[in-house]
């Protein structure tokens, strides 16, 4: 189930953000003048690690994360690389699940853009 990191690190750059992580995901939630405005959501941490943002003014992009890790070298810093396809239903249902006791607005605006990502 996912819960809020609480005292989450600020960026003038970025808005007012909310954090909220389990074993599965993270979300991140971008607000200006107290309405969403874009959000991150990381899952399956523990495999393959994927992300899908969503942002107001670009709309959404999904992405593999390259953790940094090179057998041999110094770990580098993750990134974000094009990934192929999102399975909206499944990461959907399992967002319901994993959301049941975060901020209500949040959980149906999330899930809803999830159900909006197109095919």
């Amino acid at each position: 189930m996912l819960k809020e990191i609480i005292n989450v690190k600020q960026y003038e750059t970025e808005g007012y953000r909310r954090w909220f992580s389990d074993d599965f995901f993270d979300l991140i939630i971008w607000y200006e003048d107290k309405k969403i405005v874009g959000f991150q959501l990381c899952y399956d941490k523990q495999g393959l690690e994927r992300s899908l943002t969503w942002l107001k003014d670009k709309g959404f992009s999904h992405n593999k994360i390259d953790d940094g890790e090179k057998p041999g070298h110094s770990k580098m810093t993750p990134i974000l690389v094009a990934d192929g396809i999102f399975e909206k239903e499944k990461i959907a249902e399992a967002f319901k699940k994993a959301s049941k006791n975060i901020d209500p607005v949040i959980s149906s605006f999330v899930y809803s853009k999830l159900i909006e990502y197109p095919e």
